[in-house]
């Protein structure tokens, strides 16, 4: 993986742009590519790289330019292809002579023979730009998942974009700027952000599956990719088949690596039924490493709930033993993971999910000391119905996201001024009508099925590109590059249009992968209920971030003094059971939220517009 970066002016040139400044921006994006980085530079272009060599790591360096039929080419490109060899031998086929054996190469070609078509026939995660000589065009492209970021805003005549906001921001003429929309979407929606919008005043995002063409006549984006719903006509075996089918031809297509590969493995269903295949592949099988995350202290004080009713971290230890993987348990201690929320707003341009976000940021970091490449069992919940919104039809009808409880309490600490909660919550909640009234159904689904469609719509949609958001940027910032076979676009397509009654059979969550995969995993991991991604529950990190915020509040120059009421500590303490978003962020997440709303509006010198 890597960074990309680029400024397009194709009326007034980008001339003034000089290299120091093309240089600084570059590198406020050099973790996610610390192995080489390279620029390349015409009067209307310019483009910047950082890269994480993982194939062809001699070879692959960017910019990487070409000429073919007399005509030039040059990409700036982060993602991994899965589908590169089959690619590469039918441009072989068209004429294409290959130098590297990278996939940045093959993505390059698919453009120069395929042309703007080039992205419906990529299997991966990607987010690249093709600067077309020829045609004084450059072409603009983002994977269907969203998996990776691409950034973007305009300067007049010069379209600027990076995987990162943070290059954006680095540029002299571009400020922090935060209206009341972005606000609103920090304090309603976070972490949740709209797929098209960088919170930043003016700072946009291209949408997954979408691409387009930056020329003389501006930016043009469309979509290349949509999801489609359709009447299945496949009986259960064939289903269950298929599906597994997919799901191991997915993962198996992300085992290629030229450096040292991982699996995280929590316990859970997902990240079991990846390693298992994993260590089923022969050519990783063998010395297959795997990782499971814990924090220190919570053995002694889990808490069992509904929501997280046991802790993974011996199931974790269990089901390496009994796949003979080489376990390593990773574990965090209190001070760490307070001592990383500043570095995890730094690295997601804004806060997110507090020391959700640095405690992952810690295990990257210790996984890359000896891994570059690891995969991970993100977004089966959203496809295959792991939430309980995708079976309580209620939790949709309440004309506001399922997954955030009670969004009119989200603003009881913010003064009136600043939050304007009235119209912020009808602005985010007309947000969540557009967006559901956009699910693709059929005439004839039945309630149950309605209900499905449009829960996987939402959670695809919201939920889980929050949450690649977050391993991006997590994984990134360490140089470790993760991969997420659950978020291949085929496996959408398909289980989106599976029959609730198979994919909830016996009213059991996520019975469709549990079937499909029964072969790869014993019953006591297969028949596990849902656990989600562990938070800390040592009363020691209350009590951490608690003494932080008083020190921060009690400082005159404060941010947060301004925006928050004045009893905003007393309100904290009184509320015994605070949830702020789900489950995982309760009142010591909120605490720790706050101090990373402070340091972002310090750090980034944010104005209110």
């Amino acid at each position: 993986m890597c960074s990309i970066l680029g400024l397009i002016n194709f009326k007034d040139s980008t001339s003034e742009i000089t290299q120091s400044v093309l240089n600084e921006m570059r590198k406020t994006t050099a973790h996610r590519g610390p192995d080489q980085n390279g620029f390349f530079r015409t009067d209307c272009v310019c483009f910047a790289h950082n890269r994480l060599a993982v194939i062809d790591v001699e070879n692959g360096l960017q910019p990487m330019s070409a000429v073919f039929e007399g005509k030039s080419y040059t990409i700036v490109y982060n993602g991994e292809i899965y589908n590169a060899d089959e690619l590469r031998k039918e441009l072989i086929s068209s004429g294409v002579n290959f130098t590297t054996h990278c996939d940045t190469e093959v993505v390059l070609y698919s453009y120069i023979i395929w042309g703007q078509s080039c992205s419906e026939k990529l299997n991966g995660i990607y987010a690249f730009a093709v600067y077309d000589d020829d045609n004084k065009r450059v072409y603009l492209s983002r994977d269907r998942m969203g998996v990776k970021p691409f950034f973007y805003t305009r300067l007049d005549n010069t379209l600027i974009f990076s995987s990162e906001v943070k290059a954006i921001l680095k540029h002299p003429k571009i400020k922090a700027e935060l209206d009341n929309e972005g606000i609103w979407q920090m304090l309603f929606l976070s972490p949740m952000r709209p797929s098209d919008n960088g919170i930043f005043k003016n700072i946009y995002e291209i949408a997954p599956g979408h691409h387009g063409v930056y020329d003389i006549d501006g930016l043009k984006l469309h979509s290349y990719w949509s999801l489609e719903a359709y009447e299945l006509e496949d009986g259960e075996e064939t289903v269950l088949e298929k599906t597994k089918f997919l799901l191991t031809d997915a993962i198996k297509r992300q085992l290629v690596s030229d450096v040292p590969l991982c699996t995280f493995l929590s316990g859970g269903l997902d990240s079991s039924v990846v390693t298992a295949v994993a260590k089923k592949d022969k050519k990783n099988g063998a010395s297959l490493s795997t990782y499971s995350f814990e924090y220190e202290g919570n053995q002694q004080h889990f808490e069992a709930s509904s929501f997280q009713p046991e802790s993974d971290d011996a199931y974790a230890v269990w089901l390496a033993n009994y796949l003979k993987t080489n376990h390593t348990v990773l574990t965090a201690g209190q001070e760490d993971i307070a001592f990383l929320l500043n570095d995890a707003v730094r690295y997601r341009d804004y806060p997110g999910m507090a020391d959700i976000d640095s405690s992952l940021l810690y295990y990257c970091r210790e996984v890359k000391k000896r891994h570059t490449v690891a995969l991970s069992g993100e977004c089966s919940d959203e496809i295959f119905g792991g939430y309980p919104w995708f079976y309580r039809p209620e939790m949709l009808n309440r004309d506001f996201f399922p997954w955030i409880h009670d969004p009119e309490s989200r603003v009881f600490l913010f003064k009136p001024d600043f939050a304007k909660p009235k119209e912020g919550f009808e602005f985010v909640r007309q947000m969540y009508l557009d967006s559901k009234n956009a699910c693709p159904l059929v005439p004839g689904d039945t309630e149950e099925m309605k209900t499905s469609r449009i829960a996987t719509w939402l959670s695809v949609n919201w939920f889980m590109t929050s949450l690649l958001e977050r391993k991006d940027r997590m994984s990134m910032a360490s140089g470790l590059e993760v991969r997420v076979p659950f978020s291949d676009h085929r496996i959408l397509e398909y289980v989106y249009n599976v029959p609730w009654n198979i994919k909830f059979k016996h009213k059991v969550e996520k019975a469709l992968l549990r079937n499909a995969m029964a072969e790869y995993l014993p019953d006591k991991i297969l028949n596990r209920k849902k656990s989600p991604y562990p938070k800390t529950h040592n009363p020691e990190y209350e009590k951490i971030v608690t003494r932080l915020f008083e020190e921060v509040f009690s400082d005159s120059k404060s941010r947060l003094r301004d925006i928050l009421h004045q009893d905003a500590l007393t309100l904290l303490r009184s509320g015994s059971n605070i949830t702020w978003f789900g489950q995982l962020m309760g009142r010591p997440q909120l605490i720790a939220w706050l101090l990373q709303l402070e340091y972002w509006f310090k750090e980034y010198d944010i104005r209110l517009v």
